[in-house]
């Protein structure tokens, strides 16, 4: 599969880049991709919510009322669970919802999401470029050239670019991530993935065959 390179004025380059197909051309696995979207969300749990049980709220000690001859049923404690103010039974508790999965499973699971992207032509190529000016306004005038400004983007830089990133964060719907560090969520996430000319040799090294 060849994809033309866009200049950032939105015009063709001539310039054709070959994806390769071990990394865009493969069946995708979806059991891997759950995997790894799974474990994504649950490490960014904090796992901080909590509720008292009847040994931690305030009261008790005296029981409310004699057990017999009032005709109201009985009651050992202020603090149970059917008393207003009383504890919660089997309310949540601080918890670590962190998961693992092993880098093998984690790259395959790349690999099928950029092959999602790539069998449903979601897909762009631009040119590796830097701005000019790092203002926002040069970064979204380059998306609206290619049509791309109204729809939720990743863009992927071959290297580190601190001026991309700053002109980046007040664009609606972008997400712009450094080649290698994206996420399989990341790649699934958006309605066109946007890289620069130099991501699909930096890929292809590094999801060797």
């Amino acid at each position: 599969m060849e994809l033309q390179v866009y200049k950032k004025d939105g015009s063709l380059s001539g310039n054709k880049v070959k994806l390769p197909g071990h990394v865009f051309g493969v069946k995708p696995n979806e059991h891997v991709v759950y995997l790894a979207v799974k474990t994504q969300q649950a490490n960014s749990r904090q796992g901080t919510a909590a509720s008292k049980t009847r040994a931690m709220v305030s009261g008790g000690g005296k029981k409310p009322w004699k057990q017999k001859g009032r005709g109201a049923a009985r009651a050992g404690s202020n603090r149970s669970p059917v008393w207003i103010g009383g504890g919660r039974i089997f309310g949540p508790h601080p918890r670590d919802y962190s998961m693992k999965i092993t880098k093998k499973v984690k790259n395959l699971a790349k690999i099928s999401a950029y092959s999602d992207r790539a069998k449903q032509e979601k897909i762009k190529l631009i040119e590796d470029f830097k701005l000019d000016n790092p203002k926002t306004k040069e970064l979204a005038l380059i998306l609206k050239s290619l049509d791309l400004y109204n729809e939720k983007i990743l863009l992927l830089l071959n290297d580190y670019d601190a001026d991309i990133l700053r002109a980046g964060k007040n664009i609606p719907k972008l997400e712009i991530r450094v080649a290698t560090s994206e996420s399989t969520y990341d790649l699934l996430n958006c309605e066109c993935l946007l890289m620069q000319e130099g991501v699909v040799k930096k890929l292809s090294g590094t999801f060797k065959k």
